[in-house]
């Protein structure tokens, strides 16, 4: 990039940045719910500064180069932020690309009775701001995905979650598919749980899975093995027909294991292996005469 180039972006520097807030606030699509126009302005003003201070001849081709770290940096913070805060991509993409119009349209101004300049230079900035849209895409990308992992641990447990139901007696209703992953996290907390209650029964209900197959068959059967290890027996309720149509026609051996189509099944099953029995009492109503 030419010298007069670089100086006029670093004169132009606070005419930029009221074109790019221009731009910015005009869109249709800004999230002012999401952030106010103080902090859009800071960190417009911080991002400008960088770009135009770290702007140079030897580094306008290579945006790999140290100069360009400062630039970088404030753009990943930018966009881990927004990914955070619930920004969408395009929404993340367009306060790149606002900037990108306001430098070019400096350009214009500058160079618009000489074609061959504007358009060099032009070209040089658009590259530019291109690629600092592909690093700004990438680390938005990551934010999302740690966003992603995050609230899908938070889910897991929710989902996941031990019941008392009495001395001895525990229930863990499972919703949703049972993978791997999920299969390690409901043995670990039932098997905490068993050794911090010292329950001798647990009961697995399965009525929010929405199908079984060889595999979840084979999650649950391994859950079962781990809560005998500990030795506690565990019961598996809430098998419903089709299930247990799938489970005959897969060939899946549950023979060993205690099943219940209701977790109220289970739970009777459970009071009568520990010798509890619930009765209804009748409602005496004495009379005041």
């Amino acid at each position: 990039m030419s010298f007069n180039t670089s100086q006029l972006l670093q004169k132009k520097k606070k005419y930029i940045l009221e074109l790019w807030m221009k731009n910015q606030l005009a869109d249709e699509g800004l999230r002012e719910d999401l952030i106010s126009n103080e902090e859009l302005r800071s960190q417009s003003e911080e991002l400008i500064n960088s770009l135009v201070g770290n702007l140079s001849s030897e580094n306008v081709a290579d945006i790999n180069s140290d100069e360009w770290n400062p630039v970088i940096e404030i753009l990943g913070g930018i966009a881990i932020t927004r990914a955070r805060q619930g920004f969408s991509p395009r929404e993340t993409g367009s306060f790149v690309f606002s900037l990108k119009d306001a430098l070019i349209q400096v350009l214009q101004e500058e160079n618009k009775n000489d074609a061959k300049v504007l358009f060099a230079e032009s070209l040089k900035i658009s590259r530019i701001m291109d690629n600092l849209s592909i690093v700004t895409f990438e680390t938005f990308i990551k934010g999302r995905e740690e966003v992603i992992l995050r609230q899908t641990d938070e889910i897991a447990e929710i989902s996941t979650p031990v019941i008392r139901v009495w001395d001895g007696i525990l229930a863990l209703p499972i919703i949703g598919t049972l993978d791997s992953a999920r299969t390690q996290i409901v043995m670990e907390n039932l098997l905490q749980e068993i050794v911090e209650t010292g329950s001798s029964i647990a009961i697995l209900d399965i009525s929010g899975v929405p199908a079984v197959d060889s595999l979840v068959a084979q999650h649950l059967i391994k859950t079962v093995s781990a809560t005998r290890l500990m030795g506690a027996e565990c019961i598996i309720s809430g098998i419903r027909p089709e299930i247990a149509q799938t489970v005959v026609h897969l060939g899946i051996d549950l023979s060993n294991i205690i099943t219940k189509s209701t977790l109220a099944s289970a739970l009777a099953y459970a009071f009568k292996a520990m010798k509890l029995e619930v009765r209804k009492t009748s409602t005496v109503l004495k009379s005041n005469f």
